[in-house]
C-alpha cells in the first residue's frame, strides 16, 4: 500500500507541466499551440525567451529529482525498496508524458529522465548530460541528442550498478523516450528537423 502511494505521488508530480506554468506566467504563447506543439524546454525556447527554456527545463529536471529522492530517503522506512524506487521513476516519467492536469498531453520527458537519472546516482545523470551536451554541440539537433543519450542510459547504469529492478527502469524510460521522438526520428531522416534555437512558426 504504501508503494502504491510513493507511485500515485510520483505521478502527480510529473504531471505538473512547467513549459505550461511558466509561458503562463511570462504571458508567452502556451507551447502547445506553436513549433513541436511540445510542451518542453526546446519548444518554449522556440518562443525566443531562453529564461522562460531554462525554467522549464529546471522544472521538468527537479521534478523527476524530487520524485525519486522522496523514495530512496524516505521510502525504507515505510518498506520501499529498490523494486519500488523503480516503480517511481517510472511513475513521475509518466506523469511527465501524460499529465493528468493537462488532459493527458504532455512533453517527450528529457529533462524529467534526466532529473530521474540524477537521482538514481549523480554519476549516472551526469555521464547521460554530458552524451546529450556531446551530440547536441555536434549536431544542433536536440531530438538526436536525447535519442542517443536514451540508448546510452541503460549501458552506462549497467556498467555502474550491474542489473537490477532499477535498470528494467531506465530500460522502460529510455523505450517510452524514443517513442515519443518517433516523429523527430522520421524528420530527421527526411531532414526537416529543426535545430536548436529555431524560431516558432
Amino acid at each position: 500500500m504504501n508503494t502504491v502511494l510513493f507511485v500515485v505521488v510520483a505521478y502527480l508530480i510529473g504531471s505538473i507541466s512547467f513549459a505550461v506554468i511558466v509561458s503562463k506566467v511570462l504571458g508567452l504563447a502556451d507551447p502547445r499551440s506553436y513549433g513541436s506543439k511540445n510542451p518542453g524546454a526546446t519548444n518554449v525556447l522556440r518562443s525566443g525567451s531562453k529564461k522562460a527554456a531554462i525554467l522549464t527545463l529546471l522544472g521538468d529536471c527537479l521534478k523527476g529529482v524530487a520524485a525519486v529522492l522522496l523514495a530512496k530517503y524516505f521510502g525504507p522506512r515505510y518498506g520501499i525498496d529498490d523494486t519500488g524506487i523503480a516503480l517511481v521513476a517510472i511513475a513521475v516519467f509518466l506523469g511527465h508524458l501524460w499529465p493528468v492536469f493537462f488532459r493527458f498531453i504532455g512533453g517527450k520527458g528529457v529533462a524529467t529522465a534526466l532529473g530521474v537519472l540524477l537521482a538514481i546516482h549523480w554519476w549516472l545523470g551526469l555521464a547521460t548530460l554530458i552524451t546529450w551536451v556531446v551530440i547536441a554541440y555536434a549536431f544542433r539537433y536536440s531530438s538526436l541528442a536525447a535519442l542517443i543519450a536514451a540508448v546510452f542510459a541503460p549501458f552506462y547504469y549497467c556498467l555502474m550498478f550491474g542489473t537490477d529492478a532499477i535498470l528494467l527502469a531506465v530500460l522502460a524510460m529510455s523505450a517510452l523516450l524514443i517513442f515519443r521522438h518517433s516523429k523527430n526520428i522520421g524528420n530527421l531522416l527526411a531532414g526537416k528537423e529543426s535545430r536548436l534555437g529555431s524560431k516558432k512558426k
